[in-house]
């Protein structure tokens, strides 16, 4: 089984302060051991006419609401069922697939390597093929047969998401600008609070959930330049939990709380409105892998060329994007 664990990418100094920038990397030398990420969004398997299959999905969720369905609003989940609409794998009136499931849900512009969905599909059914009919925002690049009792969520045991915080060292820079100053990071306080959050806890102060909000993360960082990349693994996470975490971990860093803020916010007792932590923006926030003991993908080679050259066009345009507005702020007297 291939088993090139994606590590540390270094981040070009272009980037608009998130993943997007190694997307295109990380499809190159994703691990092919099956990964995607929490939050129920199961179908109920009916007919059992096709074989089981589970396809990788990378995508740029800046212009979505979404990975799971909503009325009225553009998901990534819809793009996928029109193009399995198109391809008349999934009928005109049917609501989603036959065994349909998918590892979990991403916030609004939050984007992904390796969110993992299954469906009773043919063999024709190829990344390649499924990419014939996405928007090119959205791409399958592995697939993978799974039995029958596969469940992309319920057997996924690991999520792992990263977050691209701009957060530029606390010491130095002689040079730099007020929002680079006010946005400064002690790196020490900034790991103190990430060892803090770590381990088991109950996280309803972190997360608009009522139930399940008891978690056990795990949270590390490195410096990356301006940025703190940020990683936090767990078993399964709370809604906004993530985002939530980012930003109290920023704010101790900052020195805007004390590490004592942590302490109040995992008690048992519920933060006053004012005290309480508001997420993090979504749009550095990416599914890096969820995994699947013992199921192999094959990475279809055309289909993740493919990815790789519309996520490194993207990288590129927001580079040149990041450029413009550089000029233009240094340019105002």
């Amino acid at each position: 089984m291939a088993s090139s664990q994606p590590g540390s990418v270094p981040i070009s100094s272009g980037r608009v302060g998130w993943e997007l920038s190694t997307l295109a990397a990380d499809i190159l030398s994703a691990d092919t051991v099956g990964r995607g990420f929490d939050g129920p969004n199961t179908a109920a398997r009916v007919g059992g006419t096709e074989p089981m299959r589970a396809f990788r999905i990378a995508y740029d969720g800046t212009g979505y609401y979404g990975f799971q369905r909503q009325p009225d609003v553009s998901t990534v989940e819809d793009t996928i069922f029109d193009a399995l609409r198109s391809l008349e794998v999934l009928a005109p009136d049917a609501d989603k697939p036959a065994g349909y499931a998918a590892a979990g849900r991403t916030d609004a512009g939050v984007s992904a390597l390796a969110q993992t969905i299954t469906l009773e599909g043919p063999d024709w059914l190829t990344p390649r093929a499924l990419n014939a009919e996405l928007p090119a925002a959205v791409r399958a690049w592995a697939v993978a047969d799974v039995p029958d009792s596969f469940h992309a969520t319920h057997d996924a045991t690991r999520r792992t998401y990263t977050y691209h915080l701009y957060a530029p060292p606390a010491a130095g820079d002689s040079s730099a600008t007020p929002a680079k100053i006010e946005q400064s990071v002690d790196d020490d306080r900034f790991h103190a609070a990430c060892e803090a959050l770590s381990g088991p806890h109950d996280f309803h102060n972190l997360t608009p959930d009522d139930h399940n909000t008891e978690r056990s993360p795990t949270l590390s960082a490195a410096r990356d330049g301006d940025y703190l990349v940020l990683t936090v693994i767990a078993g399964g996470f709370a809604r906004e939990l993530v985002r939530r975490l980012v930003s109290l971990a920023q704010d101790v860093g900052t020195g805007a709380v004390s590490l004592a803020k942590i302490e109040r916010t995992l008690s048992s007792e519920s933060l006053p409105g004012h005290e309480g932590i508001a997420p993090a923006p979504p749009e550095p926030l990416v599914l890096t892998a969820v995994d699947y003991p013992g199921l192999e993908f094959t990475v279809d080679e055309d289909a993740a060329s493919s990815a790789r050259a519309v996520f490194e066009t993207r990288r590129i345009d927001r580079q040149t994007g990041a450029r413009v507005a550089g000029q233009v702020a240094d340019g105002i007297q």
